[in-house]
């Protein structure tokens, strides 16, 4: 049986962490704030938003959420968005997406300010990841799987590990990430040939694909640490959520796992939180 990585663990530590810096921010003449700017109501972002609100109430960040209509004009999104960024109070900006398909979210992205981008949403972050400057800030679920990988102890320096999966999102700056860390990186993804050969050289595997339950018992080995990033509709348990391991069947294999759900998403609402703070005592400082 595999030592099961619940993200709870890690997500408690950063959020008492979390609470000890936002105190001494306000302390100091500062309420760190997080702007939150949504179009339209989907359930899925409309429930996020409440999560991160609870996290921000729990924390002690003061939470600015500002809703648009589905019929919102690229013009007014954008000034919209732009006035957020120049607000001096507002630390950190975050921007649920994808937009109505109308809309242009790389343009109304490009209007949030590189030091308030805590999702690392514009090209100006996402170059700062890639050329290893730490300023920069990478996306809050890269970060969470690097958090679980340090606060579970798992060494880094000199390992293999393999990452399936190539978006902007997730894969590519988590590579950046654990190549900061001295990691030998291999990035693969669907069309990868012969991925499971691939996969079992790892020390460490990271899933992060999208596709329900792809990596199986032929993908992996005794000794490994397997993180799962993927949430997915279950297929064969209706109305249930599954990653992109299927970890029924490599759980009694490996040594390390994170479950789905209850991992990796539940650190990333704190790592949220922790770049807000990080944000606001730059801007303290400024």
């Amino acid at each position: 049986m595999a030592n099961l990585f619940k993200g709870k663990d890690a997500a408690n530590q950063i959020t008492e962490e979390n609470i000890a810096r936002a105190r001494e921010l306000t302390e100091a003449g500062h309420r760190p704030t997080l702007a939150v700017i949504r179009v339209g109501a989907r359930p899925d972002d409309v429930y996020y938003e409440g999560s991160i609100k609870k996290n921000c109430e729990k924390t002690g960040i003061r939470c600015l959420a500002t809703e648009l209509p589905l019929d919102v004009s690229q013009a007014e999104l954008e000034q919209t968005v732009q006035k957020v960024s120049d607000d001096p109070t507002v630390d950190g900006i975050f921007f649920f997406s994808p937009l109505p398909k109308n809309l242009d979210e790389k343009a109304a992205r490009a209007q949030i300010r590189v030091e308030k981008d805590i999702d690392s949403l514009t090209m100006g972050s996402a170059a700062k990841v890639f050329a290893g400057e730490t300023d920069g800030f990478a996306p809050c679920t890269p970060t969470a799987v690097m958090e679980i990988l340090r606060r579970q102890n798992i060494p880094l320096k000199g390992k293999n590990v393999v990452v399936i999966g190539r978006s902007l999102v997730v894969g590519k700056p988590l590579a950046m990430l654990l190549l900061n860390e001295h990691a030998t990186v291999t990035i693969c993804h669907s069309r990868t040939v012969n991925l499971p050969e691939i996969t079992r050289r790892a020390d460490i595997l990271i899933a992060a694909v999208g596709r329900p339950k792809m990596v199986g018992a032929e993908f992996v080995r005794p000794g490994q640490t397997v993180i799962d990033v993927g949430i997915n509709a279950d297929p064969d348990r209706p109305g249930k959520m599954c990653g992109d391991v299927d970890f029924a069947a490599v759980e009694p294999i490996v040594e390390n796992i994170t479950p789905v759900p209850g991992g990796v998403g539940s650190v990333t609402t704190a790592v949220l939180m922790k770049h807000t703070l990080t944000a606001a005592e730059r801007n303290l400082k400024g």
